[in-house]
């Protein structure tokens, strides 16, 4: 059986509610990442999060700019928290109770991770994580090519990288023919 614990992201993008909108969005696109978790004001106070929807509804739609909106006045806190041993049934329950999309993974009042419906739906079943051989050696190479800021450069820098996969792939499979 699964837990929240085996499928959740991290490290986990934090970001202060002090800092500007501008900061979150710049920071959700270096990250490549679709909401931030904002970090407790006090010791033990609660986790907030913000999310692209976040953004787009209370401050684009808005016409406000993003450069003078703080994080602190759009985000939602508190937001709920999900136990790191839930199971996933337990997550998707939760999920559906409440009606969002992620939630910040907590233990002992500490920050561990975020999990998504995504998560939930890409690595929540049995076989999930085994892959043929190429698709793990394509995962490989991605996860540690540089990330480019430039969307079309990323997904050619991804295409070359499968090819090249590929390719020594084929190489390996004639040498040992």
């Amino acid at each position: 059986m699964l837990f929240v614990k085996d499928i959740m992201t991290k490290p986990v993008i934090v970001i202060r509610s002090s800092a500007t909108v501008e900061n979150a969005i710049w920071l959700i696109r270096t990250k490549r990442v679709r909401s931030l978790i904002v970090e407790t004001a006090e010791e033990e106070g609660p986790y907030g999060i913000l999310t692209e929807r976040d953004i787009v509804y209370k401050v684009i739609a808005k016409g406000r700019a993003p450069h003078f909106v703080r994080v602190g006045s759009i985000m939602r806190c508190p937001c709920i928290r999900m136990p790191m041993n839930a199971s996933l049934q337990e997550a998707a329950q939760i999920f559906s109770a409440t009606g969002v999309h992620r939630a910040p993974v907590i233990e002992d009042d500490r920050l561990v991770g975020i999990v998504s419906l995504t998560d939930l739906l890409m690595k929540g079943h049995p076989g999930a994580g085994s892959r043929d051989e190429l698709s793990q050696k394509v995962q490989t190479a991605l996860q540690h090519a540089r990330i480019i800021d430039d969307e079309a450069a990323q997904i050619q820098q991804e295409c070359d990288i499968a090819w090249q996969a590929l390719e020594e792939s084929k190489s390996e499979s004639m040498v040992s023919l």
